[in-house]
């Protein structure tokens, strides 16, 4: 395992300047949906924790070992936002998509445990490609840009970009040239075929969560996870006949819930000792990995793999909320990171995430640097020899930086560079870092502020990776500048907090007394 540092970049500058460029390569951005930090064999930690042993993950073994692991690589805390993010480079306080989208027009907020506090009008409707539509963001798209040069883009699994009845709500709208089961559903009903995922034998959905288009493989024993991988290989062999660079977004359902039982890996866990419920999510993890890795055997077998990147990333933490789902005391399923989904503690925006790009990332690297979400469209389209300007020809900001220097070593674009969450939303449930919170991290240390109670954490997460000692009040002089740096940066880019209802007035921003 080898560390990128500063002292390789001259060397690193010299080799680059040394080799032809290549031709446009393919790309592979496999995304997974609540997949925590912890759920995986490959520890992206110091040490191989008990977690780390519990799953089964060969295929991201493998891909870890042939490419580059991403230790801090940070998301949303929750699904529509990271993927906002992703797909227009906006950071969330920008775009305000701020919680998950669904239905148009209507919000996802809970009620929270009084009615005192009031979310803001945040954009329910999602991010969309053209204006009209109320209470949402029209930004650009990394995927129109790559087709635009050229390239096939094929969309498979989930979306969650805009809400029902909007146009943002199908993958075609944001560049895709094919979608398998894409739209504006951001869970699952079922991963079932014996359920038609989430139809009944006529047809008719039996959830506002069913999946659309996978018709084929109903009553056919089909685990959602094996159709939408089977599907996406059929994309690829077609991808490949066209002769053009292509571009796959493998956006896995999984590991969302419902947690059900991946038959073709369930028993296994259960010889070992693990209960019901350990047992079908570890089936769900090693389904996904699965597919990572039969695409990574088509790759080799078509010969592809010298010129595809492929891009491992999860969209927020693992879910630890909500008891019913896995065993233990709730809010510790992401250990040693604290909390899960919707938090902003680790454990809800930190994400297992992996790059392999031939000839440029070495093999079995680490990058210890921190990046974010909205990093991958920059990234992505220097990737493709793109431009990855901030600000785009129709005027829109790009919030993001290219990771590429990172993976090559040529200069460190995270250096005192601050990252922001904003989530002034409830979700539905309580627990650490959950609901009404911002936050802000500056090199190691991290600052989350809650709007309702105005308590403030600050950790050194860079060491103290569990969040468990409070340095707000013995560090002052840092607690004060990094909220009067979030709170500046909120202003600047016109984010949202909520109000108190009795007065109508917007709670305080984390530098106002």
């Amino acid at each position: 395992m080898r560390y990128i540092t500063p002292a390789m970049i001259a060397s690193a500058s010299v080799a680059l300047a040394a080799t032809d460029t290549p031709k446009q390569p393919n790309i592979v951005l496999f995304l997974v949906d609540d997949m925590g930090w912890q759920d995986t064999s490959v520890p992206f930690g110091p040490d191989t924790t008990a977690y780390n042993r519990t799953f089964h993950t060969p295929a991201m073994e493998r891909l870890a070992a042939s490419g580059m692991k991403f230790t801090q690589a940070y998301a949303c805390s929750v699904s529509s936002p990271s993927r906002c993010s992703l797909f227009t480079g906006a950071n969330a306080a920008r775009h305000r998509v701020t919680n998950w989208t669904y239905a148009r027009d209507e919000s996802t907020d809970g009620a929270g445990p009084n009615d005192s506090i009031v979310p803001p009008e945040w954009n329910i409707n999602g991010v969309q490609r053209v204006p009209g539509i109320p209470r949402s963001y029209v930004g650009p798209s990394f995927v129109d840009e790559l087709r635009d040069a050229g390239y096939h883009t094929i969309h498979v699994g989930k979306l969650h970009l805009g809400s029902t009845r909007t146009p943002g709500e199908y993958p075609y709208n944001w560049g895709f040239d094919v979608n398998v089961a894409g739209g504006p559903n951001g869970g699952l009903a079922t991963y079932l075929s014996e359920k038609n995922y989430g139809h009944d034998e006529n047809g008719r959905r039996t959830s506002r969560f069913a999946i659309e288009g996978l018709e084929k493989y109903w009553g056919s024993g089909t685990f959602v996870t094996e159709a939408l991988t089977q599907e996406a290989l059929k994309e690829l062999d077609r991808a490949r006949d066209y002769g053009t660079p292509w571009f796959l977004y493998m956006s896995h359902y999984a590991v969302h819930v419902p947690i059900d039982r991946d038959m073709r890996f369930y028993q296994s866990y259960v010889d070992r000792g693990y209960s019901p419920k350990e047992a079908a999510y570890a089936s769900l993890v090693e389904g996904m990995d699965k597919s990572l890795g039969d695409i990574l055997d088509w790759l080799d077998k078509t010969g592809e793999a010298d010129n595809t990147i492929v891009i491992f990333m999860s969209d927020n933490g693992g879910l630890g909320a909500h008891g019913g789902w896995r065993d233990g005391a709730e809010h510790t399923q992401n250990a040693p990171l604290r909390s899960g989904k919707c938090s902003l503690l680790e454990g809800g925006i930190r994400e297992p995430m992996i790059v392999r790009w031939p000839g440029r990332t070495e093999p079995g690297s680490v990058q210890p640097r921190y990046v974010m979400i909205e990093d991958f469209y920059p990234s992505i389209m220097e990737m493709a020899g793109l431009s990855a300007d901030s600000i785009r020809p129709d005027g829109k900001r790009i919030d993001g930086i290219s990771f590429v220097p990172l993976i090559d070593g040529t200069s460190d674009p995270s250096a005192h560079r601050p990252l922001y969450w904003n989530f002034p939303n409830h979700w539905g449930v309580e627990g650490p870092g959950i609901n009404f919170n911002t936050a802000i991290r500056l090199d190691d240390h991290k600052l989350i502020y809650n709007y309702v109670t105005g308590e403030k954490e600050l950790y050194d997460v860079g060491h103290d990776i569990t969040e468990s000692h409070n340095l707000a009040d013995e560090r002052k002089d840092l607690t004060d500048e990094l909220s009067r740096r979030l709170g500046t940066y909120l202003r600047s880019v016109d984010a949202q907090r909520p109000t108190l209802r009795s007065t109508g007035k917007p709670l305080p921003w984390p530098d106002e007394r």
